[in-house]
């Protein structure tokens, strides 16, 4: 999604809500009311709230909840590990909104998984560094690069140390991205056992909202590079005369902005979506934004564009920056895609073309689900997501345990 996309998602969450930019405050960064306890130990599971840090010193929050509630089978050495990892402006908190018949990291833990929730930086319970503040832009000097560079090879070998075993993935919307391109250079392979993609973004192309459409045209993003902002947070910018500008451009319908810019979810639980509202949207970097934003714009998916050819040639030894071919993710990696017929933002085309990269993988290895009344949302919020989506899932890790 654009930089502007993903402004106005921010904007229908927090419209009201503008204060000076910086630390956020500690109802919403305290451990003490971190993701075990408020949304994992008080439905019954054992939850252990752990910390990762990254090769460029980014200390991550990682949740792992060894077993179900039950205690399905104590030795946790048996079971298998699966790290879940979640989209852009969100964190791990999002995965439990719904209760524990419902959300997917106590329902694998009940099946019998080794779950870890993995948190990336910048997120509310992801904001130290070994030497970096998070009031400086030296913080925010990242994209969804680093983070799969960094943050996810972090978080894998360290489960991987953990456990002594092969790993199960899941990642949704970004956590997809991060994901493929780091298979497509060949990390991280050989300590996976396979990986569900949720809602896979890849290409950007063919957003459909109108909304989105009107709003990339903008070119939002580098207003706010030029305006030095390095953290993007709702809590810095006064967006909502820019919103109501917006919104009265001919063909745009702000009458229901979650519709409008995720796609028509069709399964949300209205308590989960207050929950939702309570929580989200956290901060990402600017750049990350920007990185995102030159995906739409030149339809590949490549490493980030520094804008001039000088240091692009620095960086990469060349004027363009490399694109990631993922069609070099090898062919034997067990892979499952899903994704909806109704998704703003993972819009069909676009997952087309990333299954087209995908056409030499073996075809025992890689499992495609289309869900034609699905948005966004409902692989990570549904009410019956369960039935329709974590259930196949599950059943695919299955075949490779």
């Amino acid at each position: 999604m654009s930089l502007l996309a993903i402004t106005l998602w921010l904007l229908f969450f927090f419209s009201s809500s503008v204060v000076h930019s910086g630390a956020q405050g500690s109802s919403r960064g305290s451990l003490g009311d971190g993701i075990c306890a408020t949304s994992v130990v008080v439905h019954g599971y054992k939850c252990q709230e752990l910390q990762v840090t990254t090769a460029d010193g980014y200390i991550l929050s990682v949740q792992r909840i060894p077993e179900g509630r039950n205690g399905n089978g104590n030795n946790n050495n048996n079971k298998q590990p699966v790290i879940i990892q979640h989209g852009i402006l969100v964190d791990g908190m999002t995965w439990l909104l719904n209760g524990p018949e419902q959300n997917l990291p106590l329902i694998l833990a009940d099946n019998g998984f080794d779950v870890w929730i993995s948190n990336t930086r910048g997120t509310r319970f992801s904001r130290r560094h070994i030497s970096l503040d998070p009031s400086t832009p030296a913080y925010w000097n990242w994209s969804w690069e680093e983070l799969g560079r960094y943050d996810l090879r972090a978080v894998v070998e360290y489960v991987s140390n953990q456990t002594g075993q092969k790993i199960h993935y899941i990642g949704h919307s970004q956590g997809t991205l991060i994901a493929l391109t780091s298979f497509s250079e060949g990390k991280l392979v050989n300590k996976l056992k396979s990986a569900a993609l949720l809602s896979p973004v890849a290409y950007l192309s063919h957003m459909t909202s109108e909304l989105l459409n009107v709003a990339d045209r903008l070119f939002l993003d580098q207003l706010i590079k030029t305006l030095g902002i390095a953290e993007f947070s709702t809590r810095g910018i006064p967006f909502q005369s820019f919103l109501n500008q917006l919104c009265a451009q001919p063909g745009v319908d702000c009458s229901d902005l979650f519709t409008a810019i995720t796609g028509n979810n069709c399964c949300l639980n209205s308590s989960a979506v207050s929950l939702f509202l309570k929580n989200e949207p956290q901060s990402t970097s600017t750049k990350n934004l920007i990185h995102f934003a030159q995906i739409v714009r030149s339809g590949v998916v490549a490493k980030f564009n520094y804008g001039r050819g000088d240091q692009n040639i620095r960086i990469y030894g060349k004027a363009s920056p490399p694109i990631y071919n993922l069609s070099n993710i090898p062919h034997d990696l067990p892979l499952f895609l899903s994704y909806g017929g109704r998704d703003a933002l993972s819009d069909v085309l676009d997952v087309q073309t990333l299954l087209d990269s995908l056409k030499f993988h073996d075809v025992d290895k890689l499992s495609v689900q289309f869900i034609k009344d699905y948005a966004h949302v409902d692989f990570i919020m549904g009410v019956n997501a369960k039935d329709i989506v974590y259930n196949a899932v599950i059943s695919f890790f299955n075949r490779f345990n």
